[in-house]
C-alpha cells in the first residue's frame, strides 16, 4: 500500500466534501463546510493548503479559477486509519478491538446476523 498522508479531523471533513463531489473551487467548498462548520472562510482555504502539501489533494487552474480534487480515495485513507488504530491502541491485535466495538454497540438483530456471515464467509475463505 502506498504511503497515505496523515489527515487531521478538521482536514477530514474538508476531503469528504470532495469525496462527495469534485472537482470544486473553494468557494465552492467553503460553501459546502458553510452548513456544518462555523469555520472563516480563509481557515478553509489553509486546510486546502495543508491538504495540497500532503499530496492529499491536486489542484487545476483555469484561468483564474483552481480546482481542487482528491489525489487519495476515502477507502485508501479509512482503511490507513483503521491499521493506524490497530497498531496503535490493540497492538496490531484484531480480536480485542473487535471485541470492545461490539460490547460497546446496540446492534439490530439484522446487524447481528450480516456479521455472523462476513465471519463465516471469512472462515470459508482460509
Amino acid at each position: 500500500m502506498k504511503d497515505l498522508p496523515k489527515i487531521s479531523e478538521a482536514e477530514w471533513q474538508v476531503m469528504k466534501v470532495l469525496w462527495d463531489k469534485s472537482p470544486l473551487t473553494a468557494n465552492e467548498i467553503v460553501d459546502q463546510l458553510a452548513n456544518n462548520t462555523e469555520w472563516n472562510p480563509r481557515t478553509i482555504k489553509t486546510l486546502l493548503n495543508r491538504l495540497m502539501n500532503k499530496n492529499a489533494l491536486g489542484i487545476q487552474q483555469d484561468g483564474r479559477v483552481y480546482w481542487y480534487y482528491p489525489l487519495v480515495s476515502k477507502e485508501e485513507c479509512a482503511r490507513s486509519e483503521r491499521e493506524s488504530l490497530l497498531k496503535r491502541v490493540y497492538n496490531g491485535a484484531l480480536q480485542p478491538l473487535l471485541a470492545a466495538f461490539l460490547e460497546e454497540q446496540k446492534l439490530s438483530n439484522e446487524e447481528i446476523d450480516e456479521l455472523k456471515q462476513i465471519l463465516e464467509d471469512k472462515g470459508k475463505s482460509k
